[in-house]
């Protein structure tokens, strides 16, 4: 599927004058998740890696722990004025068949959980608990982490209306980047690519987005043993309790040079001072 982007008619106005011309926006549709013909889920996503999105929404909620617990995925019914189908509705069919939880996925900020009810179901329910020493990371590579990521951002391009999450090695290489217009959604689909490639636990990745860092998204990197997290914005106070608690690295407004980093700083590996003019040694 190419569904990302439509084109919508507009009315441009600035000071040299108003202009009418179509506009390329992010397409925005409802993808029903669905365990053997059981509904679950509804969000809203942008078209495409709908299976990864589903393995990585699957795993953050501790449903399944590898690749091997789903059978099959497959769209099914679900079609539009034309009798063409939308591919807005996927069955995921179990190995083993699992009772579909009471909470209501159809709110989104944090999946409906908080304080410290949140904290206790990710620390019970974590397959992949956290090392507690690697990897370490540069701190000028963290830095450079978000330009990376956002170089990677075609549809942005087109939009400007995609939030973006990617994985990359702790030394730079971008294994996976994905847009959408939940960061949620694109935090789910880069976790999915990485279950599908067996490549949870992720011990050795770190998780870059392009906006703020919610308890959500950090319950996601736990839940996948992604042991650093990085973000363009600020984090939540929550996002920062659950990453002292479970041990994950998470570094907020991660711009330019400079960054804060909140939790786990042990794995940062720091830059070394600069030398001060006329070469004299700092003594302390």
């Amino acid at each position: 599927m190419s569904r990302v982007t439509a084109r919508r008619k507009m009315l441009r106005i600035t000071p040299e004058g108003q202009i009418r011309r179509p506009d390329s926006l992010a397409v925005e549709e409802p993808l029903e998740l669905r365990l053997d013909g059981r509904s679950l889920a509804v969000t809203m996503r942008t078209p495409g890696n709908d299976i990864d999105l589903a393995h990585g929404f699957l795993l953050g909620e501790n449903i399944i722990g590898a690749r091997e617990d789903i059978v099959s995925a497959r769209y099914c019914a679900g079609t539009d004025e034309n009798g063409q189908n939308t591919y807005n509705v996927l069955d995921i069919q179990l190995r083993t068949a699992t009772p579909v939880p009471a909470r209501n996925f159809l709110t989104t900020s944090a999946c409906g959980l908080c304080g410290k009810t949140a904290l206790d179901e990710v620390r019970t329910g974590t397959r992949f608990p956290l090392p507690d020493d690697g990897p370490l990371v540069d701190a000028d590579l963290l830095a450079a982490l978000p330009d990376e990521l956002r170089s990677r951002q075609t549809v942005f391009d087109a939009t400007g209306g995609l939030h973006a999450a990617g994985l990359f090695t702790t030394d730079g290489a971008a294994l996976a980047v994905r847009e959408d217009v939940g960061r949620h959604n694109a935090v789910d689909k880069v976790i999915g690519w990485a279950l599908r490639e067996d490549r949870v636990p992720a011990h050795d990745l770190v998780l870059v987005v392009s906006g703020r860092a919610s308890f959500e998204l950090a319950q996601k990197a736990v839940m996948a043993g992604i042991p650093v997290l990085c973000a363009v914005s600020a984090p939540s106070s929550l996002a920062v309790d659950l990453a002292a608690d479970s041990g994950l690295t998470l570094a907020g407004f991660v711009r330019g040079d400079t960054m804060n980093v909140y939790t786990a700083t042990h794995r940062v590996r720091l830059p070394r001072p600069a030398a001060p003019a006329g070469g004299a040694t700092l003594r302390h």
